[in-house]
Formats: C-alpha cells, structure tokens, sequence
C-alpha cells in the first residue's frame, strides 16, 4: 500500500471515530436533558402530594365604617352618679361568605380586624352577639346593616356555608382610622390554619 493510501485511509477512521464521538455526546446531552425533565416532574409531584387544600375559603363583600366620638352619661345602670366618660371608636361591620371545605367540624375561635396603621399593626377580636345587639338598640340608624352575626366560637359543620355579618368595636379616632395604611381580617380555627381576607371593595364610611 502506499504512502498516499495509507494517509487516506488513516484520515477516514478519524472522521468516523469523530462522527461516533459527536454522535455519542448529542445523545448524551438528550439523556440528561430528558433525567432533568424528569427528575422536575417527580419534584413537582411530591410538592403538589404534599399540599393539603384549606379547611376553609371566604369572601369579604362588603365593609362598613362609622367613626363615633361618645361621651358616657354619668349614671350607671342603677342610676347613680358616676364619672363620665368621653372616648373615640370606630364601630366596623362585614359582610362575610365563609365555607367548610373540610370534612370535619370547624371551630371559629375568633375573627381579627387587622388595622394597619404607622406605629405598628392593630388586631381587635370581633364583638359578641350580645354586643352586636346593642348597637342597633343604641343605633337605631344603623338598623339596615342588622343581620345574622357571624362571632367567636361558632361551629361550621362539614361543606356548610355561612352567609353573615360581622362586627367590631376599634378604640381608635377617626382621624387615625382614616390615616391606616391597611385593613384585613383573620379567621382562627381551633387545631386547623387561620383564613386571612381582605375585601376587595371600598370601605363605606357611615355617619354618626
């Protein structure tokens, strides 16, 4: 053989030998992009397995706000003379879809109000029934947001919907009320996540 043929042939094994390699590195790269694939796919399932849905979801549809500056009588309820007493509050009421969509009972340990203001985050528990009540007797001009109230320790049976108003009493002026950063509310349960809403309407401001 010559010289020449020689050279050839040697040049056409490196070629071949080249394209395996190319060949063998393209199929490489295939597998592990498709393990990467996988493997993200696998992660993602164990994430999504992991995740419990909420025990509960809600709606706030609508909010209320009367700013109030009261001044007590002097008496007390047996009549006798007592020191008055003068203070500013804002009187906060909601209108509140809630559900059960567990397949347990729902224990409503309490509802937040969660006033943002610039020194810092107030949280007021909502009023009692009874509390409630007496509003609309001291109030008789806010008759048209009496309803059904929605209070602590209320029970939600399994897929139960409640449909509901609730009410808040917040020793703040009207000046600080106006000037809040922020306004949400926090449903705590007994053993299970809290739920925390914020409407998505405008306050409505009240008067007096």
């Amino acid at each position: 053989m010559s010289l020449l043929r020689q050279e050839s042939g040697e040049e056409v094994d490196e070629a071949a030998r080249g394209e395996e390699y190319t060949k063998g590195s393209s199929h490489l790269a295939w597998a592990s992009v498709i393990a990467a694939i996988v493997v993200s796919i696998a992660i993602a399932a164990f994430v999504l397995a992991g995740e419990k849905p909420p025990v509960a979801t809600g709606e706030i549809v609508q909010v209320w706000a009367c700013p109030q500056h009261v001044e007590t009588s002097g008496f007390d309820s047996n009549g006798s003379p007592m020191d008055k007493e003068s203070f500013d509050r804002v009187l906060l009421f909601a209108h509140v879809k809630l559900r059960n969509r567990s397949g347990n009972p729902l224990f409503l340990e309490d509802i937040l109000a969660n006033l943002k203001l610039a020194d810092g985050t107030l949280s007021v528990s909502a009023g009692s029934p009874a509390q409630f009540e007496e509003v609309f007797v001291a109030y008789p001009k806010l008759a048209a947001l009496h309803g059904s109230v929605l209070a602590p320790r209320t029970v939600i049976a399994p897929g139960q919907s409640l449909d509901r108003t609730v009410f808040w009493a917040i020793r703040r002026s009207k000046q600080e009320w106006e000037a809040r950063q922020g306004l949400d509310f926090t449903f705590t349960f007994q053993y299970q996540p809290s739920l925390r809403l914020a409407s998505r309407a405008a306050v409505t401001v009240l008067p007096q």
